[in-house]
Formats: C-alpha cells, structure tokens, sequence
C-alpha cells in the first residue's frame, strides 16, 4: 500500500501539483490524505495518520518549497505524527524499513538554484531536512523528484514529470516491490 501525504495549501492555484496528483490519484493501493483539506483547523487525528502510516509500505510526501522547506500544515504532520518513541528512539521502530519518496514543486527554474543563481545553492542543499526526517525514522530514501519552475513549465515537460512520478509509484502499487 501506498501513502501520499499531499500539502498544498492553495491547490486550486497549481496546476503543476495537480497535474503530478492526477497522473497517481487512481492508482490500486494507494491512498491520497490531503492534508490541508483533512485538517483545515491544523487539528491532526494522529492515530489516524499512525494508522495509514503503518499500512504502508510506501510513504509519498507532496508538496511545494515554501520557504526553503515543507509548507506549515506539512511540518506541523511531521511534529505530532513523527514524534520519539514512535517513530524514532527508544521503542520508536513503527517506520523501520518502508521507503520514503518526496515529490516537490518550485516556483523557481532549476537554474536559479545554482551558488550563482537566485537561490544561491544548487537544490541538492535542501533536500537533507526531508532526507534525514526519513532516515531518522528508519526509512529508506528514495531519490526526490523535483518540479522545477512550476509556474512556468511547458505542459509537454510536466507530463513527463508526471509519467516519471506514476512509473516510479507502480512497483509498490502492484505489489511488485518488496524493500
């Protein structure tokens, strides 16, 4: 089984996180919580989302960079969801083993995360918060997939992204990987 743990707050504004959500929403076993839809009031069921969480082999974190990192209500799911003794420290073993995949979207083109572009580090310097928060919790990371420029990018090239997102999500849908 397969969760994908979806963050946008203004998803009516993305077509590039809607495109991705779409080409993966029908997939068999996968289960989408939208997150900022589920918890308007940021009032997460943790036992819930405990419970989804160790149904599953796959755990998908979707989402835009806000701010150099995972939007408010995403960050919040980690604090509560994650927390010692479940998922991490003594007797925190419960996410021990299933694989972890981040799919993100910026607003900005690849080139600006360059030392000389706009962002000033290329975007391999943001990726060890959602790498490690895996790992910590004993997950095995898988490579991130990454959306660059989402405002701007030509349908053509988001619906590659967004075959490349399916193809990599059908191995587990299927029953086909086993870690």
């Amino acid at each position: 089984m397969i969760a994908l743990f979806y963050a946008h707050p203004h998803p009516a504004r993305s077509r590039a996180n809607r495109v991705l959500l779409d080409a993966v929403r029908e997939l068999p076993s996968l289960t989408v919580r939208s997150l900022y839809d589920t918890y308007p009031d940021f009032g997460i069921d943790i036992a819930a989302e405990r419970k989804l969480l160790v149904e599953s082999e796959l755990i998908v974190w979707q989402h835009p960079i806000m701010w150099y990192s995972a939007p408010a209500l995403q960050k919040l799911w980690f604090d509560t969801v994650l927390a010692e003794g479940w998922a991490y420290g003594e007797g925190g073993t419960a996410l021990v083993g299933k694989s972890c995949l981040w799919v993100t979207t910026t607003g900005a083109p690849s080139a600006d995360y360059a030392p000389e572009g706009s962002q000033g580090y290329g975007f391999e310097a943001f990726v060890p918060v959602m790498e490690m928060t895996a790992r910590y919790c004993g997950m095995h990371w898988l490579p991130p997939q990454v959306v660059h420029g989402a405002h701007l990018i030509e349908e053509a090239a988001l619906r590659q992204h967004a075959a490349r997102y399916r193809e990599r999500l059908l191995p587990f849908a299927g029953g086909e990987h086993r870690g």
